[in-house]
């Protein structure tokens, strides 16, 4: 096989991983409640959504260290707090129907784009938790709406405005730590 063509193929096997990686996270994200409960290490269960506090007057992040993306489910707010504790960003956020239970996680995957459970194109997809089925994560619609989410369904995505979702993409690389609060 010539040098020229070993790249060629290359290449056209990374799309292919990547195109199979892109389906599979689809296929999982759509798998109905009735066949079952994918098996998946143990780890904090899903919760139902609480009223938000005081949104005028947001608290500052909870103590803890080091840069961190920190959600609190009971103020549907987000801090992206960088080195030294310095909040970088705070914002209101859309959140999804079910909440994660608090604790701390970590960026699994990242999307620039794709499509929201209520069918919307979203961009800037950063996702930290897969609990009891359903995909905790967070997107911005490229229309930049934020509505309400289909309460019929178990849905974990978190909705932010564009401006939001391009400073969450641009802070919460792979890999970095998601502190859920209450």
């Amino acid at each position: 096989m010539a040098r020229g063509s070993s790249g060629f193929v290359a290449a056209l096997t990374a799309a292919a991983i990547a195109v199979v990686g892109f389906l599979a996270y689809q296929a999982s994200a759509h798998v109905p409640d009735t066949l079952g409960k994918p098996q998946v290490k143990k780890s904090p269960s899903a919760t139902a959504s609480k009223p938000p506090q005081d949104k005028k007057n947001p608290a500052p992040p909870p103590a803890g260290t080091g840069e961190r993306v920190v959600y609190s489910t009971g103020d549907d707010r987000v801090w992206l707090v960088g080195a030294g504790n310095k909040v970088r960003r705070t914002f209101t956020v859309m959140p999804g129907t079910v909440d994660p239970a608090p604790g701390t996680y970590a960026v699994t995957s990242r999307d620039p784009a794709g499509a929201g459970s209520d069918g919307k194109s979203v961009e800037h997809i950063v996702r930290f938790a897969l609990i009891d089925g359903v995909v905790f994560g967070f997107s911005a619609a490229v229309d930049g709406s934020t509505p309400k989410p289909d309460s019929s369904k178990k849905l974990g995505g978190i909705r932010e405005s564009r401006a939001d979702g391009t400073a969450m993409w641009t802070f919460a690389t792979a890999g970095q730590k998601v502190v859920v609060v209450k």
